[in-house]
């Protein structure tokens, strides 16, 4: 069990962590567009978490190119347990944002009236995306995880 894919260093990771870049990235897009999302706290607290995912998973992407690059990967348990904990706080907090954007969408789109259909949509695809930023969060939190307590 030397080395695990997806945990810190492999290219398992990178591709992970590159995906919830990605799909962090197009959650604000389809959340920006429209100029009245700070009316509502759960969009609002979806375009911070997600601000907050962007550069965690660029960070730890160019860690793990630089652990590709050294076909070695990182033996550092100190900086193994700080990434695991990272990992786990927004790996929550996205899953946090996403059902509550999906929530207010949702009682936005049976309302009709407080939203039209154009940016309802764009509102799910939203949240969409930050559940499947959570999803990859959360399986690179769990593959560090394992590692964790192994020397």
């Amino acid at each position: 069990m030397d080395e695990l894919p997806g945990a810190l260093g492999t290219s398992a990771s990178l591709a992970l962590r590159l995906g919830q870049f990605i799909f962090s990235i197009a959650s604000l897009i389809f959340m920006c567009l429209d100029v009245h999302f700070y009316a509502y706290t759960a969009f609002c607290f979806s375009v911070t978490i997600m601000s907050l995912m962007i550069p965690w998973s660029l960070t730890l992407a160019v860690v793990d190119v630089y652990f590709v690059l050294c076909k070695r990967p990182s033996r550092q348990p100190g900086i193994k347990s700080v990434i695991v904990i990272g990992d786990w706080v927004l790996s929550f907090l996205s899953l946090a944002a996403a059902c509550s954007t999906a929530s207010v969408t949702d009682v936005l789109i049976t309302s009709r009236t407080l939203c039209m259909a154009k940016l309802c949509n764009r509102y799910q695809l939203s949240a969409a995306m930050t559940f499947l930023s959570w999803f990859l969060s959360l399986a690179s939190s769990l593959f560090n995880l394992w590692l964790l307590p192994s020397p």
